[in-house]
């Protein structure tokens, strides 16, 4: 018998495979949840933003003597770029913002799309917490809370 060992046995790396495996089966959803976590705290924090833009925008108006709310948040790209300095980048991936027109906006996380409405009369920027399926809503709730 040869006492003097140099190399792993073959039971021992495949008994390091499967706790590898086993703790790469519990860590990655834990990741996925933590990304869209991240995703909920950024689209609150815009969210945030853009009504502290919209009052900012509408002080500065009363300035120059003219007492209505902007007619448009802002472009395409960036977004919101009337109201925040440098503006917001559009949705690239499974979370972020994208818009149809001067006052509908829309927030998306993977599949989820929630639509976040710009009322030009009183300067309201928020979702409808009661349309949509139960993700939709379930979402503007997190997204507004």
């Amino acid at each position: 018998m040869f006492t003097n060992r140099n190399a792993f046995t073959m039971i021992e790396l495949i008994w390091v495979i499967v706790i590898l495996g086993i703790l790469a089966a519990v860590a990655v959803p834990k990741l996925a949840a933590t990304r869209d976590d991240a995703h909920i705290a950024q689209g609150r924090a815009d969210i945030l933003t853009v009504r502290s833009g919209i009052i900012n925008e509408r002080q500065a108006r009363m300035f120059r003597g003219q007492t209505n709310y902007t007619a448009s948040l802002g472009g395409a790209d960036p977004l919101f770029n009337t109201v925040v300095q440098t503006g917001i980048r559009p949705s690239t991936g499974s979370g972020g913002w994208s818009k149809t027109d001067d006052t509908l906006y829309h927030f998306h996380l993977n599949s989820v799309t929630v639509d976040f409405d710009y009322n030009q009369t009183n300067g309201t920027f928020t979702c409808d917490p009661t349309a949509g399926t139960a993700a939709e809503k379930a979402l503007c709730s997190n997204l507004t809370r």
